[in-house]
């Protein structure tokens, strides 16, 4: 196989502004907007020249409503995983479980609740 199994990604919101402010503070990015046929995105920031998948925000209330508990658990990559853990709750998220360690080879991973209620992960190797 000579592309990555994982394409794309949506992160269910209730308030585009909120969860955009949100993701904007913690990860430190400009999440770009967009909406179509009465669906509002917010696209992370991506190169399509490295490796790993991308993805956005999503708000339709028909089709996506978000859940700390159920559907696909989603990791983010960081550098260290306490850089975004230390953004998380001052932004109105909630930390699920914080930084642990997973072993010496594979390293760290952490879970928030977003400011929509959603389950998202955190990894890093140190």
């Amino acid at each position: 196989m000579d592309f990555n199994m994982v394409g794309w990604f949506e992160i269910p919101v209730r308030d585009m502004e909120r969860a955009k402010s949100f993701y904007d503070t913690v990860f430190q990015v400009d999440i770009k907007l967009q909406g179509f046929g009465g669906t509002k995105m917010g696209w992370f920031p991506a190169d399509h020249g490295k490796p790993g998948a991308s993805g956005s925000l999503i708000q339709n209330k028909d089709w996506y409503k978000p859940s700390k508990s159920k559907g696909a658990l989603i990791y983010f990559n960081s550098l260290d995983v306490q850089n975004e853990l230390d953004r998380i709750e001052p932004n109105g998220g909630k930390i699920v479980q914080p930084k642990t360690q997973i072993s010496p080879e594979i390293g760290y991973m952490a879970v928030f609740l977003d400011s929509e209620g959603n389950r998202i992960a955190l990894h890093s190797r140190q």
